[in-house]
């Protein structure tokens, strides 16, 4: 019997996965039939790559006839008819897709559970919402943002921002509450204590079991990048250790612009709960806002 278990599950929607910008604006007009009949028109169209487009076909490169490790599943709110081209431009642009949900204007993050998602990516706000707090890593893929370069085609290389993505935002609500020197202090007092979970542990635990599987024709390569500095790293630094789990690289940027930090490290993707982080690293790298934590509840 078919099953998703051990698999790293990629649930993704068309807009995410696929430039369907164009065809987005008349839908958002309010005219579904219209956007229905375009999508119709242009089923022998292969749609140009989207955002996460080079994650996903790297992250499907670590399967092999032997075993299959990774599983992408179209999770949109497209019609079915919509979901006919979806599938046409997956193999015209050799991206292996069994599975997908199509909900036709329903929120389709329900769906998450039975399909055992690691990572559910949509340009969707209240889907990603509704997404984390049924405890699923989540990213709005922004759409502005730039392709992913081309200059490791045989590294999957992915970006995170530590608290509130890797960690929990514990050390953000003080931040937030008592300023940097009471978050500097809190921080160094509590540096061998490990940081509770952020909502993105799972998916970081998984690609570390990815790596370790193997491939001959693919890698793995990820990075931390932080607002954090000294001595406030060293807690970021413990807590990695404690899980057990490994990244390639650290970035401790004491508030400085993340932008051309990813872009020297040219990730397919990059997440942070911050929005005007993400809105400027969106001008360098593909980037994801991951809508946790107290920064994303304060007014």
């Amino acid at each position: 019997m078919p099953s998703l278990d051990d698999k790293l599950v990629v649930a993704i929607s068309s807009r995410a996965l696929f430039d369907f910008e164009e065809e987005n604006l008349v839908f958002e007009s309010g005219d579904a039939a219209g956007y229905m009949r375009l999508q119709l028109e242009r089923l022998d169209r292969p749609a140009a790559p989207g955002i996460a487009f080079s994650l996903v076909k790297k992250l499907l490169a670590f399967n092999d006839a032997e075993v299959q490790r990774v599983e992408v599943v179209v999770l949109s709110r497209n019609d079915p008819v919509s979901g006919m081209r979806v599938f046409r431009s997956a193999q015209h642009n050799a991206i292996h897709l069994q599975r997908g949900v199509f909900t036709q204007g329903r929120s389709p993050f329900g769906y998450l559970r039975p399909l055992k998602a690691t990572l559910f990516l949509s340009a969707n706000e209240a889907d990603v919402r509704g997404a984390l707090a049924a405890g699923f890593p989540a990213a709005r893929v922004l759409t502005e943002s730039v392709l992913a370069h081309d200059n490791y085609p045989n590294e999957v290389r992915i970006a995170f921002d530590g608290d509130a993505v890797l960690f929990s935002d514990e050390a953000e609500q003080v931040f937030q509450s008592r300023g940097l020197e009471a978050f500097q202090e809190h921080e160094s007092r509590k540096a061998a204590q490990p940081l509770p979970s952020g909502p993105f542990r799972p998916l970081l635990a998984a690609l570390h079991r990815l790596q370790q599987a193997g491939s001959a024709k693919m890698r793995i390569r990820t990075a931390l990048v932080t607002a954090r500095s000294a001595p406030a790293h060293e807690r970021a630094i413990r807590t990695l250790m404690d899980w057990k789990i490994h990244v390639d690289e650290a970035m401790f940027l004491g508030g400085l612009p993340k932008g051309e930090f990813l872009r020297e490290f040219e990730p397919d993707f990059f997440f942070d709960d911050q929005t005007r982080h993400v809105a400027h690293a969106a001008l360098h790298v593909p980037s994801g806002h991951v809508a946790a934590g107290i920064a994303n509840t304060l007014n």
